[in-house]
């Protein structure tokens, strides 16, 4: 890195918040060697919290069935699966007759939602969504898709606007953008919407691992989140809101637990979260969810917000220093920390390609799920996504400007085309990811 670059990047010194699984976890280079990996891909999937990964150890000698189990690790299992709805109400804000429904993800969650809405409902929508946000509702209800503005705040403008002219009964929004970071205003959506007659929807997913949110004092209607965007990858999300509509819904999954009494000739459902978390319930999920809800919880007011903060300006600041990087809307108003660039005359796949195989660092390159907004940002052939979380420190950021740089200056060590239908080394001395396998009970 050029010492312009590297002075200008480096004035401040940014810890990880919170110790996560894998920090230290070595990669092969397609170069020769090993490296720490980099995970700056936290956005798609981020890793488990210590914490996390410290309860499900606890907990697993203790799972057993729920709900009707006589066994007493049976009773122990149920008041933990009890207990994390307990816990990840009171991490959003949930209302004292909200709802909590355990799910697979957050597109789990939304297609849940949109399927428990009137038949007669009209769900308005923005072209920013992700698809979780866009398709769910678009296959399941009557959907309006209005064209984003040029950032949050005008977009939230523009969905005030048809909230006025229309008989909605749904707004859905995501709180964060996938793409861009940016947050949208949802205490002022959550006033439009309801003064139109409507409710909102927000999915969580880019949200929650970057910003507290409170259903109640910000009159949210419902949320959506994933596990393993809120680092506990153990499969489990949620939907967390009214009830009314999902008590009078048909019930997402049909099979046991979701029933009264089944006879002959009839089904008598439950309500409440049972209606819709038929079959064996994901217990270690919810527990590891419910933990790393704890655990980001006990972090002190405004901690998260300036490690995303500062993290987000040392990237934005750091490769809109860098001659020919173009940053995909750099200074928004408010924004978490997700940053998407590209390097025109460069293909996106490559560069992403290339931070892996060179320098062990991951990314994420393409649309990003979300193909109408990042085409009408002009990223038709995609962008370079980096996204940062509580295990992210400055030196992460620093190591990705450094070979950014390279990459422009003095170019890759490595030829690379496309093998396979994906860019990568045309040489490439690392093993293939299904032999390394092999090699993780070494790693310790």
């Amino acid at each position: 890195m050029s010492t312009s670059t590297l002075t200008r990047s480096a004035c401040r010194v940014v810890e990880p918040l919170l110790g996560v699984v894998g920090a230290r976890t070595r990669v092969p280079l397609a170069t020769g060697g090993e490296a720490t990996y980099a995970n700056l891909d936290n956005a798609a999937s981020a890793p488990a919290l210590q914490a996390v990964a410290q309860r499900v150890a606890q907990v697993l000698p203790h799972y057993a069935s729920v709900h009707r189990g006589a066994g007493y690790l049976s009773r122990i299992s149920t008041a933990l699966f009890e207990q994390a709805r307990e816990h990840v109400g009171r991490f959003v804000g949930a209302r004292a007759d909200d709802v909590v429904v355990f799910t697979r993800s957050t597109t789990d969650a939304l297609d849940l939602l949109a399927r428990a809405v009137p038949a007669e409902a009209r769900v308005l929508v923005a072209d920013v969504e992700h698809h979780a946000n866009l398709l769910s509702w678009q296959r399941a209800a009557r959907t309006t898709v209005v064209r984003g503005g040029g950032d949050a705040q005008e977009t939230a403008a523009l969905l005030e606007a048809e909230l006025a002219t229309g008989d909605y009964a749904v707004l859905a929004v995501a709180g964060a953008s996938n793409v861009t970071g940016e947050v949208l205003p949802l205490r002022r959506l959550a006033r439009a919407a309801h003064e139109a007659g409507a409710r909102i929807a927000v999915d969580g997913a880019q949200l929650l691992p970057h910003r507290r949110v409170d259903l109640a004092a910000e009159e949210i209607d419902w949320i959506a989140l994933s596990g393993h965007k809120l680092y506990a990858p153990f499969g489990a999300g949620a939907l967390i809101g009214r009830r009314d509509w999902l008590d009078a819904a048909e019930p997402y999954l049909a099979g046991g637990g979701a029933t009264l009494d089944v006879s002959h000739d009839a089904v008598r459902w439950a309500d409440g979260p049972d209606r819709h978390e038929a079959g064996s319930p994901n217990v270690i999920g919810a527990v590891a969810l419910a933990q790393a809800c704890e655990t980001l919880s006990e972090l002190p007011d405004g901690a998260l917000d300036a490690h995303e903060g500062a993290l987000r300006e040392l990237l934005v600041t750091g490769l809109s220093a860098l001659p020919g990087v173009e940053v995909v809307r750099p200074r928004p108003t408010d924004a978490v920390g997700v940053v998407t660039f590209t390097v025109p005359g460069h293909p996106v796949s490559k560069i992403a390609a290339y931070l892996s195989a060179e320098h062990g660092i991951g990314v994420r390159d393409g649309r990003f799920c979300a193909h109408r907004f990042a085409n009408a940002l002009g990223l038709v052939e995609g962008g370079v996504r980096v996204s940062t979380g509580v295990g992210t420190g400055s030196a992460d950021v620093e190591r990705l400007l450094a070979a950014v740089e390279q990459f422009l200056t003095t170019g890759p060590e490595l030829e690379y085309g496309v093998v396979d239908g994906h860019w990568g080394p045309l040489t490439d001395v690392r093993p293939a990811p299904e032999q390394f396998l092999d090699r993780i009970p070494e790693l310790g």
